[in-house]
């Protein structure tokens, strides 16, 4: 199956929008470290934590992508909806899996890790925004 210009382009957008925010979630981590030390720990783990996931919320993104482009190629409405169901089942396992890896292994930082997961929905819902006032997000 061929990538849609559209999946590229949301996912680019999405990745660049998440990347972002998560670079402003460690800067956040950073400065909060320096006012509450001992509250807010700052290490490789925030950082490590942060870019994994990161990379966890975009792959989840992406996995979405293509199979709204496959399911909007597909005729039968059932098999549209149990490939849909199918995909979201996996995606939310996916991520359930990087949530108990952030908390469970020592090395990230597990608050740094889960934010993330949170990212693409806010570029989403902020392109919405601004797309909504005229303007374009481009």
């Amino acid at each position: 199956m061929k990538l849609q210009d559209a999946v590229k382009k949301e996912t680019v957008y999405v990745a660049a929008g998440t990347a972002a925010g998560t670079a402003v979630m460690i800067l956040a981590f950073y400065a909060l470290s320096r006012v509450m030390p001992e509250s807010v720990p700052f290490h490789s783990g925030v950082i490590l934590g942060g870019i994994c996931g990161c990379a966890v919320a975009v792959l989840n993104f992406f996995l979405m992508a293509v199979t709204v482009q496959k399911v909007a190629n597909t005729e039968d409405q059932d098999t549209a909806y149990r490939t849909m169901k199918l995909s979201y089942r996996n995606r939310m396992l996916l991520q359930l899996l990087w949530v108990i890896v952030a908390i469970a292994v020592p090395v990230f930082q597990f608050a740094a890790g889960i934010l993330p997961l949170m990212i693409p929905s806010l570029v989403i819902k902020a392109k919405g925004v601004f797309m909504n006032r005229g303007g374009s997000a481009e």
